[in-house]
């Protein structure tokens, strides 16, 4: 076989295997782009997907994304042709910021729920709210922004309502938030109560010493690194964290009985953390009513002062195309390096069940 043959055989061997890895980086690519549109659609679950395939304005005509959140508006039940709006919102879990790992999921995030509330406050046709709330409580500050919100809802147009529906639990920051209510229904098995505040941490030093695990600790006072699980807190230092304390359980108490009708004294008997079952809560003065959420539904027509039926509805997220991968729920590393090594101090209203 002479030299030019051989060649031309080297040749067309190369050209088979350069289309061969083309042919396969192709069905790679394929591949992967199938396998990302599976992932989209498992993601997103069953949103309507034409809101993720478009780039938002950077605000809506109204005002800016955060007073005016761009949310999609859908029937949820009742009468679509009536021209008296519910809003329905949901807060599910506890109640925390929206990029905390402990915080609810999608809807029922006490996030979404706050920028739900805001979105009902901007149209005139909501002449209500229906707050669904299955939550042990959470942290303070997000709970008392989701009542003020809910207050602003109330203010910004003559005769709104607010009605609360109280789920399997509805305690600590979940009753701080049903306290802008109206009218509060809660199930015949809910536990609602908790009126109180925690801080919690850990204190690891007797540990530390025994495996030779020294703290270093540069701080410019001594206060500076309280509740450092190293070392033991003063009784100084316990007595001014009681003081923070007790003057936020103050304020929960003071709006318990602002809310409620009742003297400071009253909620003062039971305001130690205790939960109660709906029954044990009504005659406490905690709830109205024990029902379900056809009650609800006619708790809210009884305050509106009419018997037509109504058209409820509740808000949905528009995510972007780039928003939607940005999202700390699809992408897990994230969220467990915040749950392994996020373990910073919180002052709560929270209710726990201690193990």
């Amino acid at each position: 076989m002479d030299e030019t043959t051989r060649e031309t055989k080297r040749r067309k061997h190369g050209c088979g295997l350069g289309c061969l890895a083309a042919f396969l980086a192709c069905c790679l690519g394929i591949a992967i782009l199938v396998a990302a549109g599976i992932f989209l659609v498992a993601s997103v679950g069953d949103r309507d997907l034409t809101g993720l395939l478009h780039m938002r304005p950077s605000a809506s005509t109204e005002g800016g994304v955060d007073d005016c959140p761009r949310m999609r508006e859908v029937w949820s039940m009742g009468d679509s042709e009536s021209g008296i709006k519910v809003a329905r919102i949901l807060i599910r879990g506890a109640i925390m910021p929206g990029d905390s790992p402990w915080s609810g999921e999608g809807d029922g995030s006490a996030a979404t729920a706050l920028r739900a509330i805001r979105r009902a406050t901007q149209d005139a046709d909501v002449q209500a709210i229906l707050m669904e709330i299955d939550s042990p409580g959470g942290g303070i500050t997000i709970s008392d922004q989701i009542y003020h919100a809910l207050n602003g809802f109330r203010e910004a147009v003559e005769g709104r309502v607010i009605v609360a529906l109280m789920g399997d639990v509805c305690a600590s920051g979940g009753y701080y938030v049903a306290l802008a209510a109206d009218r509060i229904v809660a199930h015949p098995t809910t536990l609602t109560g908790s009126i109180g505040v925690l801080m919690s941490s850990v204190n690891v030093r007797e540990l530390a010493e025994r495996i030779g695990v020294k703290d270093v600790t540069i701080k410019s006072g001594d206060n500076k690194d309280l509740l450092n699980p190293f070392r033991d807190l003063t009784p100084e230092q316990s007595a001014m964290l009681q003081q923070v304390i007790d003057a936020l359980h103050g304020r929960f108490v003071g709006l318990v009985a602002q809310h409620r009708k009742l003297s400071e004294e009253q909620v003062r008997k039971w305001a130690d953390g205790r939960v109660f079952l709906a029954e044990a809560a009504r005659q406490a003065g905690l709830i109205d009513v024990i029902g379900y959420q056809e009650t609800a539904m006619e708790q809210v027509n009884e305050l509106l002062e009419t018997e037509e039926a109504l058209h409820y509805i509740r808000y949905e997220e528009e995510p972007s195309w780039m928003e939607l991968f940005r999202r700390p729920r699809l992408f897990g590393a994230a969220e467990l390096r915040k749950l392994l090594l996020g373990g910073d101090a919180r002052l709560l209203y929270q209710w726990r069940l201690q193990p």
